[in-house]
């Protein structure tokens, strides 16, 4: 059952998209942008050509309207009723370059992946960012969660933020400005990323090599990366390991539907083939229940799950009220 009708919304917006050089698609799928496979349609999807096209697009977008950034998906779970109103997602061509700023200094558009900023700190020899080659996804992703791994964090090497918000208005924020906590900032929400400012340091590039072949074991030996997945599905709380929580509560391999707790890394929640979206995010909300059952912890999501239910297929929280 289809819920949006983006030929509307296109529509609505009149002549004034001709001045526009990016793509606008009307109920776009989701379910073949995010890593999980799954999902439900966007009522309209707009890639801008550059920063300036961003710009004229939302400063044309009436303010009722509702914008969110997809990235590359990688931690994203959509509804199966799909997502109102505008996904931004960057174009590779206008946002996903990495360069060279200075002897330690490197800007990164907010698609470049951040394996992609690791190859090139590599290739420069500048120490720092061997954790993002283990990290899937894109930069303008781990700005907006602080993503890290192996031991480094986005904040440990942002020096600006470049970003537009919901009206069009450029900004340009410092490290403190982005308010950095464990996989989370305060940037406000209606801010799209565009690109950032990295530092690190002179380092031997055998030395940054052999932390990166690390990351690159650590990943292949226990993670499960060439599944349909998100990345890890829940924050680590304060004192414990989520994957061993999850495991103790006995969900190692549980599956609801298409949906399961990947065997090899039970943090992970994976796609076995036709998950919904409702099976994936079902899936999760039981494993959150049955670890504060075992052990008294409530589990918070780090996949970001949007969009609207499908009629009869909401999923509620096991501890609390309706999701949003």
């Amino acid at each position: 059952m289809k819920q949006v009708d983006g030929t509307k919304l296109l529509a609505s917006l009149g002549d004034s998209v001709n001045q526009l050089r990016g793509r606008l698609t009307p109920d776009a799928p989701m379910d073949r942008v995010t890593w999980f496979r799954a999902g439900g349609l966007a009522e309209l999807m707009f890639q801008p050509h550059d920063t300036d096209d961003l710009v004229t697009f939302l400063k044309l977008l009436p303010d009722e309207v509702p914008v969110m950034v997809a990235g590359v998906g990688s931690n994203l779970l959509v509804r199966d009723g799909g997502i109102k109103g505008v996904v931004i997602r960057l174009s590779a061509k206008g946002f996903g370059d990495v360069e060279l700023v200075s002897e330690t200094r490197v800007k990164a558009g907010a698609i470049c992946p951040d394996k992609n900023l690791a190859a090139m700190t590599l290739d420069h020899g500048i120490g720092g960012f061997h954790f993002y080659y283990g990290i899937p996804g894109s930069i303008g992703g781990a700005l907006r969660m602080n993503a890290g791994a192996n031991g480094g964090e986005t904040r440990d090497r942002v020096v600006e933020v470049h970003a537009v918000d919901r009206r069009g208005n450029r900004h340009v924020l410092t490290n403190d400005d982005m308010g950095y906590t464990y996989r989370h900032s305060a940037a406000a929400n209606d801010l799209i990323f565009t690109h950032a400012v990295f530092e690190g340091y002179l380092e031997d590039k055998a030395k940054i090599r052999a932390d990166m072949d690390a990351v690159r074991q650590h990943r292949e030996t226990v993670q499960p990366i060439r599944e349909k997945t998100g990345g890890s599905t829940f924050k680590n709380p304060d004192g414990h390991s989520a994957w061993k929580l999850i495991d103790e509560a006995g969900c190692r391999g549980l599956m609801i539907g298409g949906a399961q707790m990947s065997p090899m890394h039970c943090n992970f929640m994976i796609n076995t083939g036709q998950a919904s979206g409702y099976d994936l995010e079902y899936l999760g909300e039981t494993v959150r229940q049955r670890v504060y059952e075992t052990s008294g912890v409530t589990l918070e999501w780090e996949i970001k799950r949007i969009g609207t239910f499908m009629p009869g297929y909401e999923v509620r929280e096991f501890l609390g009220q309706l999701t949003a």
